[in-house]
């Protein structure tokens, strides 16, 4: 009898080549497919929503390179906390999740980028616990991953680096240290998904952002590099690694103007295609 595949050669020909590729790889390359259509869907969904748009979302619909202060959720008093207070608030709120027994925790990790994420766009049917610090750097967030040793998360996101490159850090210490955590939450918690985000472009000598000077002194290519060793990282130690920076950025290696505030912060839009990855990457219960 004659096989199904003979009429399509080239057809045959991929399926060949496929024969021993881990099942894990054939599914990082569909979901990555997949999440790529998806928010190249939504952004021209959101394009053409015109009026129906937040408002600032509608400063960037009218005119993408006006200046738009940052979009900062209402943070109360944190604001007024030094490094050590910050600390000391997310230590109460993760013994908080562990008094009430929190159903589905999914914990995230990182700086400012994460801290101003909002809450109501965050995936549903999870229990979110925000402990980002606006400005960390991955040698701090290392150093702190004990306040999580009693929580029980579903999923830790991590992103972390962008201030580490800001301020001069070495690229070797930056990916060691997410090295290490992403060893210390497998030791720690054994049984919850790691998933390490790469590290988004800025917006280059369209930023704003005060630290505008420091932030042009990074390359586009040194980005590439050092999430290419995030990447590499997270193959080796066999956790999930989330690639946001195709999403975000332009054709000259920067961040998108339409998807972000100041060249680093990023806009409601922004938030937006960041949940959709986050909510494709939730549907896959598939661990390496």
């Amino acid at each position: 009898m004659a096989s199904p595949l003979q009429p399509y050669p080239q057809l045959r020909s991929v399926l060949h080549r496929l024969q021993g590729v881990p099942p894990w790889a054939l599914l990082s390359l569909v979901m990555n497919g997949l999440l790529f259509i998806t928010v190249v869907v939504m952004l021209r969904q959101l394009g053409q929503a015109g009026d129906a748009m937040l408002p600032q979302a509608n400063a960037f619909a009218a005119d993408p390179y006006t200046p738009v202060a940052p979009f900062e959720p209402d943070l109360g008093p944190r604001h007024s906390l030094d490094y050590e207070q910050w600390v000391a608030l997310l230590a109460a709120e993760a013994e908080a999740a562990v008094a009430i027994n929190a159903p589905r925790q999914n914990i995230l990790l990182g700086d400012s980028l994460t801290l101003w994420f909002p809450t109501d766009m965050l995936p549903g049917r999870k229990t979110w616990i925000n402990q980002a610090i606006s400005g960390e750097s991955s040698g701090g967030l290392r150093d702190r991953l004990y306040l999580l040793d009693k929580t029980d998360p579903e999923a830790v996101f991590i992103m972390v680096g962008i201030n580490d490159l800001i301020w001069g850090g070495s690229e070797a210490d930056l990916v060691y240290n997410v090295r290490m955590m992403i060893n210390y939450l497998r030791a720690t918690h054994p049984q919850a998904r790691v998933v390490v985000q790469s590290i988004l472009p800025h917006g280059g000598e369209a930023a704003t952002w005060e630290g505008r000077d420091r932030l042009q002194a990074i390359s586009p290519e040194l980005i590439r590099t050092v999430n290419t060793q995030l990447k590499a990282v997270a193959i080796e130690t066999g956790v999930d690694f989330l690639d946001l920076y195709p999403l975000f950025v332009n054709g000259d290696g920067y961040l998108r103007a339409d998807l972000s505030t100041d060249g680093l912060h990023l806009n409601h839009n922004g938030y937006m295609v960041w949940r959709t990855a986050l909510a494709l990457l939730n549907e896959t219960e598939f661990q390496p």
